[in-house]
């Protein structure tokens, strides 16, 4: 790395796990480490002076209010505890993730944010239109916003589940010139991860489990990719359930469980506390979960 004065995100990740298997790499990485240290302290001092310095006025969207009189009468919407609740919310950081069960509501609310911002809701920007299944809430007629000083030079959406169908928009409709890369000539995963690498615009991201097409250690590529990017100005409201991306420094995590939004620590996070139960105590988990499985098997013959 110190040969290659701007390493990829792909490089940087690739040399870093490199170090952690390698124990002699690892020891001469420390060593060097302590003859930085005063140098790096006070970068971190000064990055997390810069960080704190960020103000509501510095984002693209500061907040959002929901007006519920606008939505239908019956509306599922309504029915959700972790929304029905939810009048106005506050983004405090650059970086925002939406964590919590399933059917808590996560996906349900970034999805309402990024069409009330015009974006299309199977992914993309404002000009993309096509639609292979219209699926969604009407809570985007209910929400407003209140957007900071400046506004984002690129929107984007992006979903894992649907990304097929919009590499295969972006292909048929931006490639006059055939340089675009063929998104379809490779895998999910490599396809999905080159196009987030591709688009550091500095502009408003929604990303609903950009996980799902990722390895962990593409998901720490990832991580590296929306730090640079927030230090850059841009802003990313995520949905994950990833250990590994909700570890990303400096970010708001927000929980959707117990019946209403509320802010929680890494370490607060059911993504983090199952993983790190499961790690430390896999043969004694898999061995209750399994025997359970008989139980109610055999309970069930009786």
């Amino acid at each position: 790395l110190r040969q290659n004065a701007h390493p990829s995100p792909e490089e940087a990740v690739d040399e870093m796990l490199a170090i952690l298997e390698d124990p002699k790499a690892k020891a001469r990485k420390k060593e060097a480490s302590k003859i930085k240290v005063n140098d790096k302290a006070a970068m971190q001092q000064d990055k997390a002076a810069a960080n704190k310095a960020v103000t509501q006025q510095d984002m693209f969207i500061r907040s959002f209010s929901i007006d519920w009189d606008r939505l239908e009468d019956g509306s599922y919407v309504k029915e959700i505890p972790a929304l029905n609740s939810l009048r106005e919310f506050q983004f405090r950081k650059r970086i925002t993730f939406f964590v919590g069960e399933n059917g808590s509501g996560k996906s349900t609310l970034l999805e309402a944010l990024a069409i009330a911002k015009g974006l299309n809701p199977e992914g993309g920007t404002r000009n993309y239109n096509f639609s292979t299944y219209d699926d969604y809430s009407t809570l985007k007629s209910a929400i407003t916003f209140q957007s900071g000083m400046l506004k984002p030079k690129w929107s984007y959406f992006l979903r894992a589940e649907s990304f097929y169908n919009v590499a295969s928009e972006a292909a048929r409709n931006y490639n006059d010139d055939g340089c675009m890369t063929d998104f379809h000539a490779r895998s999910h995963g490599e396809s999905f991860l080159e196009f987030i690498l591709e688009n550091d615009e500095k502009g408003l991201y929604f990303m609903d489990e950009p996980e799902a097409a990722l390895s962990p250690q593409r998901q720490l590529t990832l991580l590296l990719h929306l730090v640079k990017m927030a230090e850059k100005g841009s802003q990313f409201i995520i949905v994950t359930h990833s250990p590994i991306l909700l570890g990303t420094p400096d970010a708001d995590i927000v929980s959707f469980d117990e019946g209403e939004l509320h802010r929680i620590s890494y370490e607060e996070t059911e993504s983090y506390q199952v993983t790190k139960l499961f790690l430390e105590n896999r043969e004694v988990m898999l061995r209750q979960l399994l025997q359970e499985e008989t139980e109610c098997e055999t309970d069930a013959k009786i």
